[in-house]
């Protein structure tokens, strides 16, 4: 892996010295994704420009990228940042972008293939070394004593999956029994020892604070936390029964006009579906639609039940409404485990 990120960087530099020999005007996007992609983009842009300049010489491009909490990202846009493109982790996010703003179509889902998301994820556990709190299962959070940490579902689409993973996954090993749910969901928020802003935060307080015996976030983000701080330190499991996240991208139809980038926003986001993308993606633990790639790696991915959210709550506004809103079943039950 360190060798293929070297060998992207490389591709990299070497695509930004060719458009400053050439004299020409480079094409720039901007990217604004969520918190923890910023490896994941950082691996995929070099490729993509690279193809890019060779068919395009006297348009030579570059990437910039925004990350942040995906929510914060989205309102940051419609507040004017002028991004060419988004890449979020959750549908709510880039929906918003037209019905705030009317800064994309409508129908900005049907544009791209899977409901215009190239990759998938699922939550996972990041516990330490032995799994000294034998956590297996969503059920096993709400132990007494079990401390926990992940992003807040307020200013996170990382946190709002695992809000809602829980929920799910609780809601059916009780045959649907909306008061034990609760119970239990109660007891699982008490268990939060940090709610960080977004998932970056949250690799923080877990890693480098030490703070709580486990770490919830997405498969792909605790696989590289896994890899990067030592995989003798930590194990990762994913739960039985488990949400599909999908990571939505869409281009910034208002924006992509003014900047004059609408044929490099869509060459790029199309991209992210071609074999060689979802090889990469798939290199940094992201479950892919494309068949071989998946076949490739397989054998990273554990077998879990993943269940719609479309499905368990209704749709993305209804799950807003009922559980985010002020006033909503978060806040409801956070009030009460603190009582």
């Amino acid at each position: 892996m360190r060798a293929n990120v070297l060998k992207i960087k490389a591709l990299f530099a070497a695509a930004l010295l060719s458009a400053a020999a050439s004299g020409a005007s480079a094409a720039e996007l901007l990217n604004s994704s969520y918190d923890v992609s910023r490896e994941l983009f950082a691996a995929l842009n070099p490729p993509f420009i690279q193809q890019w300049n060779a068919q395009h010489p006297d348009d030579p491009l570059t990437i910039r990228q925004s990350h942040g909490g995906s929510s914060k990202q989205a309102l940051a846009i419609l507040q004017g940042l002028k991004a060419d493109v988004v890449t979020y982790n959750q549908v709510t996010d880039v929906q918003i972008l037209h019905d705030r703003g009317r800064l994309l179509a409508a129908d900005w889902q049907a544009r791209l293939p899977n409901n215009g998301s190239p990759f998938y994820s699922t939550m996972a556990f990041l516990v330490r070394k032995g799994n000294p709190r034998n956590i297996h299962d969503w059920g096993d959070l709400v132990k007494p004593g079990v401390s926990l940490v992940f992003p807040n579902p307020k200013t996170s689409g990382n946190g709002r999956y695992t809000y809602l993973a829980a929920w799910g996954a609780l809601s059916k090993a009780h045959g649907g029994d909306a008061a034990q749910t609760r119970t239990q969901m109660r007891q699982l928020l008490k268990n939060v020892a940090v709610f960080d802003t977004g998932g970056r935060g949250a690799t923080t307080t877990f890693i480098e604070r030490g703070l709580g015996d486990v770490l919830i976030s997405f498969e792909s983000e605790v696989n590289n936390i896994r890899k990067q701080y030592g995989a003798d330190n930590y194990e990762v499991v994913v739960p039985p029964v488990d949400i599909l996240a999908e990571f939505p991208v869409a281009w910034v139809d208002k924006n992509v006009r003014a900047n004059g980038t609408e044929q490099a926003a869509k060459a790029y986001l199309t991209w992210l579906y071609s074999p060689a993308a979802q090889q990469i993606i798939t290199g940094f633990n992201y479950r892919v639609y494309d068949a071989k790639a998946m076949a490739a790696a397989g054998a990273q991915f554990p077998k879990t039940t993943l269940f719609r959210v479309e499905e368990a709550f209704g749709s993305w506004p209804e799950v807003m409404k009922t559980h985010f809103a002020s006033g909503g079943e978060l806040d409801t039950l956070l009030a009460q485990g603190h009582q």
